[in-house]
């Protein structure tokens, strides 16, 4: 910040060096010519008067002369003492200007300007220290951006793992309000409510949930939640089945996968000494694997390099902007089949097989991006249980 505000007041000064001494040249050559100007009027006023006296006969020509001289001189004289004379005529202004001038700026900067998220910039530079500085770090950045969706989201995550269900309710629900509703959003949202409102299971939390699901039948954190609710509410049968579809979702390496199996175990216990019939297990979800052909439009051949990188992903038709899964491949490897699979995601919680439907995207990009490129070819959405072969051809310009 402090970077920001010596090289803000260089400028500024060099600003009013650009304006001033314009400024103080014109006045000090105005005020020059101004007197010239008179001294010459004077001058020639003086001459005149010497030829009336001479026409009536108070003057001879000798006297004449010597009158004439005698007004040169004076006019010389006038002008040399004008140069050499300090010139202040009209600097009180511009002497103002340049108090005001600074002055103005930083109080417009300091009322609409950014200073607030320069200085955030710069702290979010710097890795946090501790979770405390993390929430308060987010704090300042939905302050400074209230309509970042995506800090939104983060403060809610960031609060709950606090224990602060109510704040986080709060920030989830201004993250929908952005964002829209998505199924993450919205689940994330009723678990926050469900926890703030001391694990009561209300309607509002309820329809929440199942907006949710119906968007998203494999969304974890509805899933969860569910089955939470089921479970206290001594719907063991239910409990049983929303956490079997979400282990199901999870990896075998997740840490959370255990304590829900124990949850299953216990509600089983609960069902058996009841004498209930127990659910069946759920059956595994066939694994999610869309193979897509990739293949380069013939115009493009001489307009594109062999090493140029070429971005193969999948997003979700319905949810997220980012990819779920990716591969990077070259121009020079089309075309080529490509498979891609849970095993590819990007992120663990953005699985294929969380979204009904995903559009194939390929993308060439030559700096190596695969959010910037030259050119791409996309598909319509498609069901992610497809199992056929797409054929993706790269021939359409990103559009800069």
């Amino acid at each position: 910040m402090t970077a920001f505000w010596l090289g803000a007041g260089a400028l500024l000064l060099a600003a009013l060096v650009l304006l001033l001494v314009p400024v103080l040249r014109g006045r000090r050559a105005q005020a020059e010519e101004d007197r010239t100007a008179l001294n010459v009027a004077l001058y020639q006023e003086r001459i005149a008067e010497l030829a009336v006296q001479h026409a009536a006969g108070s003057l001879d020509a000798a006297q004449l002369e010597a009158g004439r001289s005698e007004a040169a001189r004076e006019l010389l004289a006038d002008a040399e003492q004008a140069e050499a004379a300090p010139r202040n005529l009209g600097r009180a202004l511009p002497l103002v200007a340049a108090l005001l001038v600074p002055a103005a700026a930083l109080g417009l900067y300091l009322h609409w300007g950014a200073s607030g998220a320069l200085q955030l910039s710069q702290e979010l530079a710097t890795a946090p220290q501790s979770v405390e500085e993390m929430t308060a770090r987010l704090e300042a950045t939905v302050k400074a951006q209230p309509d970042a969706a995506e800090a939104w989201y983060f403060l809610g995550r960031t609060y709950m793992n606090q224990q602060r269900p109510q704040d986080a309710a709060k920030a989830f629900e201004r993250a929908v309000a952005l964002a829209g509703r998505h199924p993450e959003l919205l689940g994330q949202w009723a678990q926050a409510q469900y926890f703030a409102g001391q694990r009561q299971f209300s309607d509002e939390i309820r329809k929440l949930g199942e907006e949710a699901l119906a968007a998203d039948p494999q969304d974890v954190t509805t899933l969860g939640l569910f089955g939470i609710a089921a479970f206290e509410e001594q719907r063991y049968a239910d409990a049983v089945r929303y956490w079997e579809r979400l282990v199901g979702q999870l990896d075998a390496a997740d840490p959370s996968r255990q304590a829900i199996e124990g949850g299953i175990a216990r509600a089983r216990e609960q069902l058996a000494a009841r004498g209930e019939l127990l659910p069946e297990p759920a059956l595994a979800a066939a694994p999610v694997e869309l193979k897509v052909r990739v293949s380069l439009a013939a115009e493009l051949a001489d307009k594109v390099q062999p090493s140029d990188s070429v971005f193969v992903f999948a997003r979700a038709a319905s949810g997220p902007p980012m990819p779920l899964a990716a591969k990077r491949l070259t121009v020079a490897d089309l075309p080529a089949e490509v498979s891609l699979s849970d095993s590819d995601a990007m992120m663990p919680q953005l699985k294929l097989s969380n979204f009904p439907e995903v559009q194939l995207v390929a993308r060439i990009s030559r700096a190596g991006s695969p959010t910037d490129g030259e050119w791409f070819g996309d598909l319509p959405p498609l069901a992610t249980g497809e199992r056929g072969v797409q054929t993706l051809v790269i021939d359409t310009p990103e559009v800069q």
